[in-house]
């Protein structure tokens, strides 16, 4: 596997894409320590934690059925979401292509993974902003310097919307749309100088 440089190793610390920052005004500190807790060990949060959520915080938890759902399909939403990514660039992961050699398409892929990850928490505490403008600098930066294909990965979020949503009841999917949207914004305005 290719050796991460050093700067490339500073941004990926950087990179942390989510904050509950703004989420005061709504969930007790406690809930958000929950939130946090999974974000910093980079997981999904647990029924347990959802539990404790919901508990916490009842009149915010309408959404903590769609996070579990999200959450216990991930990988086949992401595998959806990697197979219209391939058949869309099918040279993306050939030599010249920009997910070559292989390790540069697993990071990708696990991207999808944590980028699902992260819009579970928004849908878990029913919050549409759950990014973090720092973070989403570093990890645009973290691209640039990589060269990561950000057409692919725009188009990987929007499968990932498309893959989720069709696994929801058809009456939450206005509902849920934004959640998806927000990340997929944010990664629209990266550029790769």
């Amino acid at each position: 596997m290719t050796q991460l440089t050093q700067i490339v190793k500073k941004l990926i610390a950087k990179a942390r894409i989510v904050s509950f920052a703004e989420w005061k005004q709504s969930y007790p500190q406690a809930a958000i320590a929950i939130f946090q807790a999974a974000d910093d060990s980079f997981r999904y949060l647990s029924d347990e934690d959802l539990l404790q959520i919901e508990t916490l915080a009842p009149n915010n938890s309408t959404l903590i059925p769609v996070a579990q759902l999200l959450r216990d399909r991930a990988t086949e939403i992401v595998d959806e979401a990697r197979v219209q990514v391939l058949l869309t660039y099918p040279e993306i992961t050939q030599p010249e292509g920009g997910l070559y050699p292989p390790e540069r398409a697993q990071a990708c892929w696990r991207d999808f993974w944590h980028f699902l990850r992260c819009i579970t928490y928004g849908i878990a505490g029913s919050h549409t902003e759950y990014t973090s403008p720092t973070g989403l600098h570093y990890l645009n930066l973290l691209y640039q310097e990589l060269k990561v294909p950000l057409d692919a990965m725009v188009l990987g979020l929007k499968s990932i919307k498309a893959a989720s949503l069709k696994r929801c009841q058809a009456s939450q999917q206005e509902i849920l749309a934004p959640y998806f949207d927000h990340l997929i914004t944010q990664l629209a305005t990266f550029k790769i100088q």
